[in-house]
């Protein structure tokens, strides 16, 4: 145990930011089976709706950045969407190298269901922290196929709903209040400044760059009775902040040596 809150007994949770995403293509089960074998002790991904209805693991709006396509998720079909590339972009050295040299598990896109899969076959337990991107054409339709496959698709690690939308996050406080919620903050809004969250959150999920500039939101959330989970903890020295600080969990690119660094902390 190392850390003052793994001190203290509380080990802080490594989560995997779109999977082991510095070495592998985000949102690959690639980048989901590396994370798992490096110790992750959850696994992040964004989530949005196709055209007809699938959860699809992309973070942004349109695949333009993150495969060989072109167009917005929203618009595509499944099938569209499983002809495209989602890997090469991130081959070695940046070259555009054949899809077919590569795994298929590196460049195909990843459905919500297949991802739950691979946790539920995984060799130990292991979370899963799943955001809704808003704003979008299909508002609360995102929140209820997600509800519906986490019912349909049980697994054996905690699971929680992450949004910078308080929107998303009463919609599922309303539907299944038992799953956790976690709001997600890039910049601190004067009303969450005393560590309260927005009515349907339970975590607070403030960015690395709020707590290098007001250390003291951690207390202070804590007091209300709020975990908090950072985003995005790459660099050591935030590491070392977060476990100074007493975070709950960390969400980075780096699984492996994130959770080798906090167990090597004095």
């Amino acid at each position: 145990m190392s850390g003052r809150r793994e001190r203290d007994g509380h080990r802080i949770m490594v989560v995997a930011h779109r999977g082991a995403s510095e070495e592998a293509p985000e949102h690959t089960l690639a980048a989901y089976r590396k994370a798992v074998a490096d110790g992750a002790d959850a696994l992040e991904c964004d989530v949005r709706m196709t055209a007809d209805g699938h959860l699809v693991c992309v973070h942004d709006r349109r695949v333009n950045r993150t495969s060989n396509g072109r167009g917005a998720v929203a618009a595509m079909e499944l099938a569209e969407l499983s002809e495209l590339d989602f890997g090469s972009w991130k081959s070695p050295g940046g070259g555009a190298e054949s899809p077919d040299s590569l795994d298929p598990e590196g460049t195909a896109v990843l459905t919500l269901e297949r991802l739950l899969r691979l946790v539920a076959e995984a060799d130990r337990p292991v979370g899963l922290s799943i955001e809704t991107k808003h704003p979008t054409r299909w508002a609360g339709q995102v929140e209820r196929r997600l509800l519906e496959l986490l019912r349909a698709n049980p697994v054996p690690g905690p699971v929680r709903v992450m949004s910078f939308s308080a929107r998303s996050l009463q919609r599922v406080k309303t539907w299944a209040p038992e799953v956790p919620t976690v709001y997600l903050m890039q910049f601190m809004l004067p009303g969450n400044r005393s560590g309260r969250l927005p009515a349907g959150a339970r975590i607070a999920g403030p960015s690395i760059r709020i707590l290098r500039r007001d250390p003291g939101y951690v207390a202070r959330a804590h007091a209300e009775g709020h975990q908090v989970h950072v985003w995005t903890v790459d660099a050591p020295e935030d590491v070392e902040l977060c476990a100074a600080l007493g975070v709950d969990a960390v969400i980075t690119n780096r699984p492996r040596s994130v959770r080798a660094l906090l167990d090597g902390l004095p």
